[in-house]
């Protein structure tokens, strides 16, 4: 009934929340018609399959396709909405789908109208290869790629068109049993595969094949296999496709691989997609200007005075000046004589520090300055230490290092001053 007469049932109610209208698409085996959801308020596909006896095993196929479809979920596919069985009419039931109302013309319209460019093309066929990609790796396979199937949708204003993917009513999990009636020929005769024309096993390269077809459709214009079903399949077992020779050399060994007559020697959808979003790139274009590297700045290191202690100091305050005293020349011109033993001192002290003694040649005047301003570093560093370990005691604690004599007067007027 849906096939001969499909207006019979416009306006009807399908599912009991489903207006048809318009056909927007027939096939072999079911029709789709623009319909209204008058629970949701918005409007579908409805894909309505022809009348058929109510056999069981028919309709298990039928649920399993509608399971299968059921999972898809890619920005390339056609989104399924909902599925049921119209059984208003008992020995006649209708499995139908409800998917979402794409806007837009397919790609055969487009075809019709001219030859598609290049760069248009490599958007629609990365889109359908990435599609495929999603699918076949769920172990799907279209089986019917065309260009009626391929919907090209205006996703925002601007943008080249985009695909999506369409009527999976004869597709077949790899391996499994066919969810179309046994015996019969499925797919469109001008897209067929030659695993397809011979009644060999499929496989994803299947689509591949047809997906070929395809681009080389929109390049030339014309279909490359024109004729009767039985014409169209043979024309595909005598001849390779004929690609124009103005066609640019990658996108002719693109076509030539995806047409090859054996199907493992065809490439992956994701490969095809690479290949084709690759073509979008100009080789003209060149890398942007380089961003000057920044200064870096490494984190400050806090500083630490070294550790040191008056008796350190003092001493070696002392010991400065005593060098100064003996290399200091007597009256007379001659050097002073060393004191007894200084010598043998010195030299046990060589011998036991490992230093050799030092010659200085600053007046008395420097040695006094020097000797000052040692003075000056050592309460200066005795004063921090004091202040360090005020800060990490408890207030009622005031630990500081024992230090007689003027040293030691300093630092006790310096504790007092800091005292609360």
């Amino acid at each position: 009934m849906v096939a001969e007469s499909p207006s019979s049932i416009k306006n009807e109610v399908v599912g009991g929340r489903y207006r048809l209208g318009e056909v927007v698409g027939r096939g072999g085996m079911s029709s789709v018609y623009c319909a209204l959801d008058e629970k949701l308020g918005r409007d579908v596909a409805l894909k309505l399959f022809a009348p058929q006896a109510p056999d069981a095993d028919e309709l298990k196929r039928q649920e399993a396709e509608i399971q299968l479809l059921a999972t898809l979920n890619h920005p390339g596919l056609v989104t399924l909405f909902d599925a049921g069985i119209d059984d208003r009419i008992p020995d006649e039931p209708r499995p139908f789908l409800t998917m979402e109302l794409v806007e837009g013309q397919d790609l055969r319209s487009r075809i019709r109208h001219s030859r598609v460019p290049l760069e248009e093309l490599s958007v629609i066929g990365a889109g359908v290869a990435d599609a495929l990609a999603y699918v076949h790796g769920l172990g799907i396979i279209h089986r019917d790629i065309k260009p009626g199937n391929i919907l090209l949708v205006q996703i925002r204003p601007g943008e080249p068109l985009r695909p999506k993917l369409t009527d999976f009513g004869i597709a077949r999990i790899v391996d499994s049993t066919r969810l179309t009636a046994t015996g019969t020929m499925v797919g469109t005769a001008a897209y067929l595969s030659p695993e397809q024309a011979l009644g060999k096993p499929l496989s994803s390269a299947t689509d591949i094949y047809s997906l070929g077809l395809v681009l080389l459709e929109c390049i030339k214009g014309t279909v490359e296999y024109p004729g009767s079903a039985v014409e169209s399949a043979v024309a595909r077992l005598h001849r390779a496709p004929e690609i124009p020779d103005d066609v640019p050399a990658e996108w002719a060994d693109l076509i030539r691989s995806m047409t090859a007559i054996e199907p493992l020697e065809r490439p992956a959808a994701a490969d095809i997609e690479t290949a084709l979003r690759q073509a979008l790139v100009s080789p003209a274009s060149t890398p942007g200007e380089l961003v000057p590297e920044t200064t870096r700045v490494l984190p400050a290191m806090p500083f630490h005075p070294p550790s040191i202690t008056a008796e350190e100091s003092v001493e070696e305050v002392r010991e400065a000046a005593a060098a100064a005293d003996a290399e200091e020349p007597a009256p007379g011109g001659r050097p002073a004589a060393p004191p007894s033993g200084s010598g043998a001192a010195a030299s046990g002290a060589g011998l036991s520090t490992g230093k050799a003694p030092r010659k200085s040649r600053l007046s008395r005047t420097q040695r006094i300055w020097l000797a000052v301003v040692l003075g000056v570093l050592v309460i200066a560093a005795a004063a921090a230490a004091v202040m360090m370990s005020l800060s990490a005691q408890p207030a009622d604690v005031v630990p500081y290092p024992t230090v007689t004599g003027v040293l030691g007067d300093h630092l006790q007027e310096l504790q007092k001053s800091v005292e609360p």
